[in-house]
This record gives structure tokens, sequence and C-alpha cells, in this order.
């Protein structure tokens, strides 16, 4: 019965009518065509960039865009279009890393603050008030003190910041799934807290934290150009966006176009990332995604029927 009850709940994100809604959700089909294009480049500068991102040729710097190079070169000479596709390798790499431990850390926390609760949920969401309070390019700061600058360090602080978010967002979904009907049928057939936490609990908010994966990205490919500008994220020769920021304001005015592209890759790679997430959040509502049928909540549909639109109730057409 309660595997019953939770397959019912789960079926939100899995119905088959989810990908046609996400084909006809405007932001979440923009946000894939931004974010697409930035992995799409990110893969191919594996194989294939226009020239070498790192070299340097003094006779050819700050030349405008043309047919050999596209979007320019910069002071040193390089590529641009070249640095932006290298460059979104270590956005990519960087929120990637980030983002999946604080996933999995974060996660297993809010769960666990979930299903104890009392005084074990209380010293998580200290312990999370506490690190929030700390802002991530500080933390960024604080560990190049120590070990020096590097993207490693950018990938720690990202991720630590990243587990008090994911913690926090758990455990507030956590509850609301403790206090559901199917749990207390699973705690009558006798299984344990741990159990229902993995077969319940963790399948029914998968979609939480999907969402808050696709923002937290977002967030950890501005915070490491954020850091990459200062000067404690990433590090020649490695290609940056934030580090080609940094180096194009001296020539600003001069050539503006060498900042621009950046500013752009940053601007268009966080739209999208964005976009994405709230396409997502609104595709995984219970209240926009239920099935017409289910319960009281029967939603109205449109059905087309023999090359024309019918509305029709309760998932039976009409056909005329």
């Amino acid at each position: 019965m309660a595997a019953l009850m939770a397959k019912q709940t789960t079926m939100q994100t899995t119905a088959p009518g989810f990908v046609h809604r996400a084909l006809r959700h405007r932001s979440f089909m923009i946000g894939m065509i931004f974010t697409g294009t930035m992995i799409i480049l990110a893969l191919l500068s594996l194989i294939w960039t226009p020239h070498s991102p790192t070299e340097i040729i003094i006779a050819q710097r700050l030349k405008p865009p043309s047919l050999i190079h596209w979007f320019g070169t910069d002071q040193f000479g390089r590529d641009i279009l070249s640095m932006i596709m290298a460059g979104a390798q270590t956005s990519i790499v960087v929120g990637l890393i980030a983002v999946s431990l604080g996933a999995v850390l974060g996660a297993a926390l809010g769960l666990w603050a979930a299903a104890r609760r009392g005084w074990t949920e209380d010293v998580i969401m200290r312990l999370s008030d506490l690190n929030m309070a700390f802002p991530v390019i500080l933390i960024a700061i604080l560990l190049t003190a120590g070990w020096g600058p590097g993207i490693t360090n950018a990938i720690i602080a990202l991720g630590i910041f990243n587990i008090s978010l994911f913690a926090r967002q758990v455990r507030a979904a956590g509850i609301a799934m403790w206090e559901r009907e199917f749990i207390l049928a699973a705690r009558a057939a006798g299984k344990g807290n741990l159990a229902i936490t993995i077969e319940h609990i963790l399948p029914n908010i998968i979609s939480v934290i999907v969402v808050q994966a696709t923002i937290s990205f977002a967030v950890a490919i501005l915070a490491e150009a954020a850091l990459s500008y200062l000067g404690v994220g990433s590090q020649p020769p490695d290609p940056s966006w934030g580090r080609m920021l940094s180096e194009s304001q001296s020539y600003i005015f001069l050539t503006p176009i060498i900042a621009l592209w950046p500013g752009l890759a940053i601007v268009f790679s966080v739209l999208g990332l964005n976009l994405m997430g709230d396409g997502l959040r609104d595709l995984v509502d219970p209240r926009l995604a239920r099935q017409p049928g289910h319960g009281a909540h029967r939603t109205r549909c449109l059905v087309r029927a023999r090359g024309r639109r019918y509305p029709g109730r309760g998932g039976r057409v009409r056909l005329r």
C-alpha cells in the first residue's frame, strides 16, 4: 500500500506528458538552448579550437573580429573565441564538482535532520546558518591564505557553501513528506527510518534536489568567474572567463570588445541555467503536473482529435 501511494506521488515528474509540457515551456526551452550551447562549446574545445587558447602572438595583439579571428584577439594576441571555448570547460568543471559535493553531503544532512528531528535537526540547521553567514568569496580567500590560489580552493569553497543550501531545501521537503499518509503506512508495515528515507522520501524529493542543483550551478559559474577575477580562482595559463575580464579591464577604453565576449558568455550561461531551473520548478509543481482524473483536482485539458481541439473532462475525449 505504501509503495502504491509513493508511486502515485512520483507520477508527477514521470508522467507521459512531462516531455510534451517541457517542449512547450518557453523559459525552459530558452534556458536549454543557452545551456546546451555552453556545453557544446566546452565539449568541442576538448578536441578542437580555432587557435590555441594559450599561444601568445604579440604581432596579433588587439586585433578586431575577422575571418581568421572571429571574436578578435586579446592584449597577448590570443584568440578570444578559443579562450571562450576553453573557459567553458573551467566553468563546467568547477560548477559540476562543487554542486555535486554540495548535493551529496547537503542532501544527506537534510534527510538525516528530517528523519531524526529534535536536537539533531537543531544542530544541523544551526551549523548551516553559521556556514551561510560566511560568503563564498570570503571562504575562498581564507583557503587561499592557507594553501595558495587555485581552482581546487574555488571548488572547495563553493562546495562548502552549497552544502547548507541543499541541506535546508532537502530538510524542508523531507519534513513535508514524513507527514504524508503513505509514510504512516510504511511505518505500520514495520519499516525503519533508514528504509523509509531511501525507499520513499528520497525518490519523492529528487525533483527538489534537481531544481536546486540547476540554480546552484548558475551561482557556481558566477562565483567562479568572480574568484578568478580577484585572482584566487583559476590560474594562468588555464583560460577562465573571470580572469579574461580582469585582464581586459586595462584595455576596455581602447578595445572594449575584448571585455564584451567573456561578459556575454557569463551572462548567457547564468541566464540559461536560471531559466532552466525556473522551468523545471514549474514542470515538477504538482499543481501543474497533476494528471486529469486524479482525485477532486481534475484539470481541464485540450485534446487534439481529427485535426481540431476539443475540451475533455476527467480524461474522456469527445470525438465528432
